[in-house]
């Protein structure tokens, strides 16, 4: 792959409190996707996020999650699908009301955490987050894992839709990520996680936890912002994949 998206999680904190170093990664990712206030940030925090990627031309995506602040969105919910569809439709509103202001907007949605990974099976929550964007914005672009309930609900719906990959995450042979409470789900090493991304846009392959080759063939590569050394396994992989002749450039 000759042009590949690089996203991170960014907004992440609450008030006095910082959980990523979002002005380093601003300058090193092309699309951030920013927290909506359910997981993690807030509207000061939200707005100086929009306003330096407006700054710096990196893409904006609501980074919407379960209503679990103490959780970090990390926990297993089942929430109804109207009111899923409500909580949504609020996260991507606020920030794309809040990114308007400096110059930007909201041009994709990925759903974080349990959101992110109950959607990837569930036929019914993955619709209820389908049914919030096109709702919103039809024209809204979907960032989730290939393969998934929730992409291929949105592309019936005909949404813009984009499968991406994990540089810092592990893989299970059937293409899902390896739950996070299992030992090796976190993948911390520079070099580990730059090589990675580089088989990534090689082959469109990454291999899992147990040695076996999963298809994947990304749009998008992430590294989460809250993983430790994050900046650097960012600065690494960026690195790494532009020395290989990779342009790294927004999808949306």
């Amino acid at each position: 792959m000759t042009t590949l998206d690089l996203n991170c999680d960014l907004g992440e904190g609450f008030g006095a409190w910082t959980l990523v170093d979002d002005d380093a990664l601003l300058g090193l990712v092309s699309s951030a996707n920013v927290a909506c206030g359910f997981h993690a940030s807030d509207p000061t925090i939200m707005r100086r996020v929009c306003a330096v990627a407006a700054e710096r031309g990196v893409a904006v995506g609501a980074h919407v999650a379960y209503r679990d602040l103490a959780g970090f969105g990390r926990r297993a919910m089942r929430v109804p699908p109207t009111e899923l569809t409500a909580e949504v439709l609020y996260q991507l509103a606020a920030l794309d009301g809040i990114a308007r202001t400096v110059g930007t907007r909201v041009s994709y949605l990925k759903p974080h955490g349990a959101l992110y990974n109950a959607i990837v099976d569930d036929a019914e929550q993955a619709a209820a987050v389908v049914d919030a964007v096109h709702a919103y914005d039809a024209e809204l672009t979907v960032l989730g894992l290939p393969g998934s309930q929730v992409l291929q609900i949105a592309a019936e719906h005909g949404l813009p839709t984009v499968a991406e990959a994990f540089g810092d995450r592990a893989y299970q042979a059937d293409g899902r990520l390896v739950p996070r409470r299992v030992p090796g789900s976190l993948i911390t090493d520079p070099d580990a996680v730059a090589a990675r991304c580089l088989e990534l846009a090689r082959t469109g392959r990454v291999t899992s936890l147990d040695g076996h080759p999963v298809e994947v063939r990304p749009r998008s590569l992430c590294i989460h912002g809250d993983t430790p050394g994050a900046v650097e396994l960012v600065r690494r992989a960026r690195a790494a994949l532009v020395a290989d002749g990779v342009t790294i450039a927004p999808f949306a």
